[in-house]
């Protein structure tokens, strides 16, 4: 029997009991939509973090200062003051996978402009930070090395600190108060966003690490809170640790048996964390909706079996006039793979759908992947062939002289 005569039959069929079929087909289209709706808003939420973890800086390597002992306790990470900016300059001297290094100081205070204030954190820098932090300058320009030398009082504001002091007007050239010093406004850094921790990183003032330092910690120490450093590639950060490492033991006198007095993350141990987290997620989600398939799947098989029953005289008629078992088979079998089909259409709509409803009122990024869409086909078709084969088989094992006297 042809093919396209198969479905026309199975079609015809399907047709005579429109209301079963639809009902049929609704744990398919359930079970796919909650399918396409979950691997979506997952998919988009790892973009989301993947995105927000890369706006940190590209290769990024950051090394903070050790934990300090005092009375047979620690103080934790960043207790000690024992990185300075000649640790930094030996670093992007020493090692050869560095292709930039910032010193950071960090240290929060009120901004005040006018009638307006903002609390923010200053962070204080040299000035090869945004080719570490892959950070542009929107309007204006960023410090030079002369700002630096001098320990200029001129600063770089983030979106956040210039949209609630400025109120939409240009900030370039302004005067701002810090800590009731006066500093000049250079520009105003590209927007960043919130981080995947939840810190808005627009919510910012970079100035001079030597004007931080000196006029407004004033400190005549050059210690730093923490060293930024990017990579040349994602391949030499083991690399780049271990020559980082030696560099940092060298230069702060540490004998062999000594613990290092200094720490180093780099961006691939945040982000295998959140992508495993995340993956885990989104497959345990899925695992979860991909059980209404099932019950959807068990509820084609019933109503075939019930349609078997209901249609044996039918098929005994067909066998009689030389229909094969095989065609029977087909047919059956072509019924229940539309149905799934089916199903499978109207959820792909429905989960596609649903995603971006999510999108739209919960502010969720959504990604409905080809791969994820091929997937549902091939997963619908497969419950379809599955669960439909018993009942065809059913149907194609029926003795035809039986079926035409089953009343």
């Amino acid at each position: 029997m042809k093919l396209w005569l198969i479905i026309r039959i199975a079609l015809r069929a399907l047709a005579r009991n429109k209301t079963r079929s639809l009902l049929t087909t609704l744990g398919i289209i359930i079970g796919i939509a909650s399918v396409i709706a979950v691997v979506a808003v997952g998919q988009g939420a790892s973009s989301m973090i993947k995105a927000q973890i890369s706006s940190l800086g590209s290769n990024l390597i950051t090394v903070f200062p050790g934990s300090s002992r005092s009375g047979g306790f620690h103080w934790g990470m960043g207790s000690q003051q024992n990185l300075t900016v000649a640790d930094a300059e030996a670093i992007a001297r020493e090692c050869p996978y560095v292709v930039a290094v910032t010193p950071v100081v960090r240290t929060g205070g009120q901004c005040v402009y006018k009638e307006k204030d903002w609390a923010t954190s200053i962070q204080g820098v040299d000035v090869s930070f945004q080719a570490v932090r892959n950070w542009e300058v929107e309007d204006g320009v960023f410090f030079d090395e002369g700002d630096v030398r001098s320990a200029t009082r001129v600063c770089i504001l983030g979106k956040t600190v210039a949209s609630r002091l400025f109120e939409g007007q240009s900030a370039v050239g302004e005067s701002i108060r810090i800590r009731n010093m006066t500093f000049r406004v250079l520009g105003v850094l590209a927007r960043k966003g919130t981080a995947a921790w939840g810190q808005d990183q627009d919510d910012t003032v970079i100035a001079p690490w030597t004007t931080v330092r000196r006029v407004l910690l004033r400190s005549p120490f050059n210690n730093v809170n923490q060293i930024l450093i990017t990579v040349s590639s994602l391949q030499v950060l083991e690399e780049a640790r271990r020559d980082i490492t030696s560099i940092l033991r060298q230069r702060h006198r540490l004998a062999q048996e000594a613990e290092d007095d200094f720490v180093i993350m780099d961006i691939t141990e945040v982000t295998q964390t959140i992508t495993q987290v995340s993956r885990l997620m989104s497959v345990m989600l899925a695992v979860i909706a991909s059980v209404s398939l099932v019950v959807g799947g068990i509820g084609i098989m019933n109503i075939m079996l019930v349609s078997v029953t209901e249609r044996t005289r039918e098929i005994g008629l067909r066998m009689a006039v030389g229909a094969r078992r095989k065609d029977i088979l087909a047919q059956f079998l072509a019924e229940a793979v539309i149905l799934s089909g089916i199903g499978g259409f109207f959820g792909i709509a429905v989960g596609a759908a649903t995603a971006h409803l999510l999108a739209h009122i919960n502010k969720w990024p959504v990604l409905v992947s080809p791969g994820a869409v091929v997937m549902a086909i091939l997963f619908s078709a497969a419950v379809g062939i599955f669960f439909g084969f018993y009942p065809a088989w059913r149907a194609a094992r029926l003795n035809p002289i039986e079926s035409l006297r089953y009343e």
